[in-house]
């Protein structure tokens, strides 16, 4: 699973720290922004079984920026506004809320090692 948001600071780390743990499944978080702390590549859009972004304009600049390496790939918007700080309870409640039922579908399938970033 990948988690992108814009900076890769708050809301996609936490999401990758929540669901790292998770027992069968492969966590990784990056960001859409050149000052980005890990930058989204092809590598990770291909690596990901399952895209995870935090707003809608996300989507359409993950669509602009790797519409080749997305075919066959859910991209989930989560619409959580960045608003939040790095593990805020609320934040870390909506991200339990909105894709633990992603879970099981993602659990079934083997797990691939992430690549380096």
């Amino acid at each position: 699973m990948l988690f992108i948001c814009s900076q890769n600071r708050l809301r996609s780390p936490t999401a990758e720290q929540v669901f790292s743990s998770h027992p069968g499944i492969e966590v990784a978080s990056a960001g859409l922004d050149y000052g980005a702390e890990t930058l989204v590549t092809p590598e990770l859009v291909r690596w990901a079984e399952l895209i995870f972004v935090m707003e809608e304009s996300h989507r359409a600049h993950l669509s602009f920026k790797f519409k080749a390496y997305l075919h066959h790939k859910q991209v989930v918007c989560l619409d959580i506004p960045d608003n939040y700080e790095f593990m805020d309870p609320v934040l870390v409640q909506l991200l339990q809320a909105k894709v633990t039922r992603f879970l099981p579908s993602v659990m079934s399938v083997t797990a691939t090692e992430r690549p380096e970033r």
